[in-house]
């Protein structure tokens, strides 16, 4: 079951305030001298500095996340942790996800996480495609925005054992360059298809292009579900009873480019 942790760190952070808040406006002044304070103030007292200060940094500065699949391979592993720069795109209110403070917008070629518009309790990592009033379409296993070919150059090509082969491309979105992953005779979503990302929205999709259920299934991600943009790999973890290795840390942005992992 999936935990809305943003959700109940307000509700904790705001409970918390309200009862020390309580206390020091009228249960203090009511309370006979000598007589200690009660479980709920001690504890409000205690746990509502500490909710503050999670709830200031988690929503407005970083936030670390977990790689649960692989629609990002070979860019982000499973079990990478990573951290989100929440700052990149504007300050936000928790929660709702209403932009309160502008400082700047999603770039094509971003990684980007947000929350699931068919379930928004639930946080995604795709990279961004398609811009608010860009056409993002496909002609066999070309990717075009706006009319022009999205540039790639092969990297290398391998058979598969149960048929077809992984081919790996460096792509080219926007000044982002990284390693995208496809299968030959493998079209998911059609040999063809075209779209237009209306405004407020963003177009995304994974990097391995050929496994990931992205907004050629579900649709668009609308603004006020961006949640921040991933940026830097700090530790990862094979599932398990394994140790996790910091070998793989480093900056998102450097994994695709020559001389990068």
């Amino acid at each position: 079951m999936d935990i809305d942790f943003a959700f109940w760190l307000v509700v904790a952070t705001a409970v918390t305030g309200a009862v020390v808040l309580l206390d020091r406006l009228w249960l203090r002044k009511r309370r006979p001298e000598g007589q200690a304070e009660g479980t709920v103030v001690e504890y409000s007292r205690s746990f509502f500095p500490v909710l503050a200060l999670v709830l200031v940094l988690r929503s407005f500065l970083a936030e670390p996340f977990t790689i649960p699949s692989g629609s990002m391979l070979p860019t982000l592993q499973v079990g990478d942790y990573i951290v989100v720069n929440k700052f990149a795109y504007g300050l936000r209110l928790p929660v709702v996800g209403t932009k309160v403070v502008p400082v700047g917008e999603p770039e094509r070629g971003d990684v980007l996480v947000f929350r699931f518009p068919l379930h928004p309790s639930t946080s995604y990592i795709k990279r961004i495609v398609g811009l608010p009033g860009d056409t993002v379409a496909y002609d066999q296993g070309t990717l075009y925005i706006n009319g022009q070919a999205v540039p790639r150059q092969l990297l290398g090509r391998e058979v598969l054992v149960e048929g077809g082969a992984e081919v790996l491309y460096r792509e080219t979105l926007g000044e982002r360059q990284f390693t995208m992953r496809r299968v030959e005779g493998r079209e998911p979503f059609g040999p063809r298809w075209e779209t237009r990302v209306p405004e407020g929205h963003y177009f995304v999709m994974g990097d391995n292009r050929d496994n990931s259920t992205d907004s050629r299934a579900w649709g668009f991600v609308p603004d006020h579900l961006v949640v921040g943009k991933a940026f830097y790999v700090w530790m990862h973890k094979e599932p398990g009873p394994n140790l996790p290795v910091f070998s793989r840390n480093g900056n998102i942005y450097d994994f695709g480019k020559p001389g990068g992992e």
